[in-house]
C-alpha cells in the first residue's frame, strides 16, 4: 500500500483534503479520483498511484469532508474479512446517503477548480474515475463539466440508474466524454436492467461508452484491501481504464 499526500481543497463551506499522486515526469493530463464508500486509505493511494505511472496527475479528494477528516475516518479494522468489511460498512453507507446530488454537485466543481490549479497538470481535457458511489460521482462530473471531461470511469458503480429526477444517467445529454463502466456481477445496487436502460442512455445521445457487467465479479472487486476484492476485475479495469485515458487524453 502507499502512503496519503494530502493538500486542502477550498470546498463550498470549508475544506475537503485530497490525496496527489504525480508521475515520473512531474507532469500530464490530469485525472479525478472518487473513492469508494470506505474512504481515502492507502488502498487508494495505491491505486492513484498507480494510475499516475501510466502519466497522469491524479487528485483523489475526501468527498467525506463534512463527516470528518481523512484520519478520523479513516478505517482501523481488517477489511478483508468479511465480518471487519461489514462492521465498517454500516457508517459508511450512512455517509453515503447523506451525500446527497445537491452537495455532490458544487463539491464537484470545487474538484474541478482546483484539479485545475494543481502544479504539472497539462492544459486540456481532463479524465475522472470512481468506484463504488463514487462512479456517481465520476459521471457527475463528465455530465456537469463536459468542456473539463473527456474521459469518464466507472467501475462496481451502484445508483447509476435510478428513478429519481436526479438520477445520474439523466444528465447524459450534456456529457461529451468517452465512458467506460465495468458493473459488478449480481449487484443489487446496479442489476442488469439498470444497465440496459445505461446503454440506452449512451446510444440516445451519441456518447462512445463500454458499458459492461465484468463476470463473477463482486460489488468492490478493485479494493484490494476488502473481502470484496476480484483479481481478474481489477486488472480488466486497470487495463480498460488506461486504454480509455490515453485515447481520451
Amino acid at each position: 500500500m502507499s502512503d496519503l499526500h494530502l493538500i486542502d481543497v477550498p470546498v463550498p463551506g470549508g475544506t475537503a483534503e485530497a490525496h496527489v499522486s504525480r508521475p515520473p515526469s512531474g507532469h500530464g493530463p490530469g485525472v479525478l479520483f472518487f473513492m469508494d464508500a470506505i474512504g481515502l486509505r492507502p488502498q487508494i493511494a495505491a491505486m492513484c498511484d498507480r494510475i499516475a505511472s501510466w502519466g497522469y496527475v491524479v487528485m483523489a479528494p475526501n468527498v467525506f469532508h463534512r463527516d470528518g477528516d481523512v484520519a478520523t475516518l479513516m478505517p482501523t479494522g481488517d477489511l478483508r474479512t468479511p465480518e471487519g468489511r461489514e462492521a465498517f460498512m454500516g457508517p459508511a453507507m450512512s455517509r453515503v446517503q447523506a451525500l446527497t446530488a445537491d452537495l455532490a454537485v458544487p463539491d464537484i466543481a470545487a474538484y474541478v477548480a482546483a484539479l485545475r490549479g494543481l502544479d504539472g497538470v497539462d492544459d486540456g481535457p481532463f479524465g475522472t474515475t470512481g468506484y463504488c458511489m463514487g462512479a456517481r460521482l465520476s459521471m457527475r462530473a463528465a455530465t456537469a463539466h463536459p468542456d473539463d471531461v473527456a474521459a469518464c470511469g466507472g467501475f462496481h458503480g451502484g445508483g447509476l440508474v435510478t428513478d429519481t429526477p436526479d438520477s445520474p444517467h439523466l444528465g447524459l445529454a450534456a456529457a461529451r466524454a468517452e465512458f467506460v463502466l465495468g458493473h459488478a456481477d449480481h449487484d443489487r445496487s446496479m442489476p442488469p436492467e439498470a444497465v440496459t436502460t445505461l446503454a440506452e442512455a449512451f446510444a440516445a445521445h451519441d456518447l462512445t461508452a463500454l458499458n459492461e457487467i465484468f463476470p463473477d465479479a463482486p460489488h468492490g472487486y478493485t479494493m484490494a484491501d476488502t473481502s470484496m476484492y476480484q483479481e481478474a476485475g481489477a486488472e480488466r479495469h486497470y487495463r480498460e481504464l488506461q486504454a480509455l485515458l490515453d485515447r481520451a487524453l
